[in-house]
Parts: C-alpha cells; sequence; structure tokens
C-alpha cells in the first residue's frame, strides 16, 4: 500500500498520552494502520454507492469517477483513506463477526465520521461532497464493474428496503382480500428482522464456533 495515503501530520512515534486516551491524533494513527494494511487499492472501475471490496476483502475499489480530494477552508483533504476505512470495518464485521450488511455499514459508517472529525473536517461537508458522486444500483453509468466485486452488501439493502415498503403498504391497508393486515404485517416485520440479524457470510461460522463439532 502506498505510503502516500499516511496522513503527514502523524509521527509514528510514542505518544505521551495513557493509551485509553482518545485524541485526534491517536483516530489519525489508528486510519494510517487500517490503510497501511489494504493490500490493493483499485480505481478503474464503475462501483455502486462509490466504494467497495472483493470477495476475498483483497482488494478495496474506489469508483474511477470519485475525486481524489477536495477543498476544505483552504486545505486538500485526501477522501480515499476515509472510504478505505469504512470498507476494511464492514467487511471484517460482516466476514468475521457474522453481522449483517445494514448493522456492519452503520458501524463502518461511525467509524467514518469519527475518522472525518478528528481530521478536522465538518461530516456535513465531507457528506455532501461525497453524494454528488454516488452511483445506485441501476445508474446507467455503471459500466465497468469487476468481476469479483462482492455484491452482497446491495443484495442486503435491496431486500431490506423492499420489505420496509411492503410493511408501509401493508400498514396503509393495502392488502388482499381475505388476510387480515396485522397478521400480514407482523409476519412481514419478523422476515425483515431475519434478513437483517441473520443473512451474512460469517454467520454460519459464529454459529458452529458455538458447537462442538462445527461459520
Amino acid at each position: 500500500m502506498p505510503l502516500e495515503f499516511c496522513h503527514p501530520t502523524a509521527p509514528h512515534e510514542r505518544l505521551r498520552l495513557p493509551e485509553w486516551y482518545v485524541s485526534s491524533l491517536m483516530m489519525e494513527r489508528a486510519l494510517d494502520a487500517v490503510v497501511r494494511r489494504v493490500k490493493k487499492l483499485d480505481r478503474k472501475h464503475d462501483i455502486p454507492y462509490l466504494a467497495g471490496y472483493s470477495l476475498d476483502g483483497k482488494i478495496i475499489y474506489i469508483d474511477r469517477h470519485m475525486p481524489e480530494s477536495f477543498k476544505f477552508r483552504g486545505r486538500t483533504v485526501e477522501t480515499d483513506r476515509f472510504l478505505i476505512l469504512h470498507e476494511e470495518v464492514e467487511k471484517t464485521l460482516i466476514d468475521q463477526l457474522g453481522l449483517h450488511y445494514l448493522h456492519a455499514h452503520q458501524i463502518a459508517t461511525r467509524a467514518e465520521e469519527a475518522a472525518v472529525r478528528a481530521a478536522g473536517i465538518e461530516w456535513r461537508v465531507y457528506d455532501r461532497f461525497m453524494q454528488k458522486y454516488v452511483k445506485r444500483v441501476g445508474d446507467e453509468r455503471l459500466k465497468k464493474v469487476p468481476k469479483d466485486l462482492d455484491l452482497k452488501p446491495y443484495r442486503d439493502e435491496h431486500d431490506d428496503d423492499l420489505l420496509r415498503r411492503m410493511l408501509k403498504s401493508v400498514r396503509a391497508g393495502n392488502c388482499p382480500k381475505g388476510i387480515h393486515v396485522h397478521d400480514l404485517a407482523e409476519a412481514i416485520a419478523e422476515l425483515r428482522k431475519h434478513v437483517r440479524r441473520h443473512d451474512a457470510p460469517g454467520t454460519d461460522r459464529a454459529v458452529k464456533l458455538k458447537r462442538p463439532a462445527k461459520t
């Protein structure tokens, strides 16, 4: 991983602070540590929602049209490092802990936001800049998608969104004749819980670890 992605103002010397003390400098170091561990960064493809990762987690993909930096109060802010942090945290939580994508995404977003704020950047400014370059699933600009891109995040988000819209429709009274609205709404809500909690690659591994015989 190229060292130019590492923050130049975070010297790699032992801090004269308690290890538990959370500071902007320590967040910078943590961010640098994650970036240094990336095996390969690819910026040659079209990626839904700006960034993603390969099935085996060895490649972090960032959309080829996403600018590498933007200006904030006279500073040049490099964005790749924050996207890398998000994708690495998300992929690890899904594969290693068996979290559902929607849960892993929330945690990864919080980590990304903390890193952005630690760098002295306003989150709303950063997020507004990012949103301008988002390509959603079905976008005609998605012409060059990598063959090994992990598609699970897009499937999970679509499944949950579909169930959410179904539940909203049923609760509004749009229900087939002969079907009790309350019962159908309850069934959809339970299915949504199942999708959000259990449909992740690492879930089977987590279950097997609890049994003598058996990711």
